[in-house]
């Protein structure tokens, strides 16, 4: 993304944006691709967002672990200034904001279960996007958001998503009753408003 266009951006969302937001965006890289692809989204990749010392961040769960990764830094990774701002329905408390950073620091503390999962495996120590920001929130709130599927279900739901390919992510066999929890699944909770979209 040109420095202009991501200047912009980062100005609108910045403004947009309050404690406890949620932020999809499209990761410009192949295995994103066919998770989006593999979910009927266009999303590929969520995080949260937090102020510290005045500045926005997003604490998110990427390869290769957990990290609070600077507003600017997170919307240069997305195609073509695709993001969204999703927020809880209802408003957060102070009190509510501080408990998500607790308990975001409490899940990202030890190794291994702050390195990514490259197999998106639900009932893993390890994380990945959408189900750091599910344990993140059930923690702090107890608000679970996104829907936990099987992989079965989640290519039945997807005819359009690539066999072939989660074939031969997973060396050879598809685990078909691993559970998992999408980006889509939480982009399309009604428990979220969009407050902010460039789709």
């Amino acid at each position: 993304m040109k420095n202009a266009n991501l200047n912009t951006l980062e100005q609108q969302v910045a403004s947009a944006l309050q404690e406890g937001d949620l932020l999809f965006i499209s990761i410009d890289a192949f295995l994103y691709k066919q998770v989006a692809k593999g979910t009927g989204s266009w999303c590929s990749h969520v995080g949260f967002a937090i102020k510290e010392n005045d500045q926005w961040l997003v604490i998110e769960s990427k390869v290769p672990f957990v990290s609070k990764t600077p507003l600017r830094k997170f919307l240069s990774r997305t195609c073509n200034g695709e993001v969204m701002i999703r927020r809880l329905k209802q408003p957060l408390s102070a009190t509510e904001i501080e408990q998500l950073k607790q308990s975001a620091d409490k899940l990202s503390a030890t190794l291994p279960t702050t390195l990514y999962h490259l197999g998106f495996d639900l009932d893993s120590e390890r994380q990945f996007c959408s189900k750091f920001v599910h344990l993140v929130y059930k923690d702090a709130l107890g608000i679970e958001l996104g829907k936990a599927q099987t992989l079965e279900q989640l290519l039945q739901e997807n005819p359009q998503a690539s066999v072939r390919f989660w074939r031969c992510w997973f060396v050879g066999f598809i685990p078909w009753k691993r559970q998992t929890l999408t980006p889509a699944s939480q982009i399309n909770d009604p428990q979220l408003n969009t407050v902010f979209c460039t789709l």
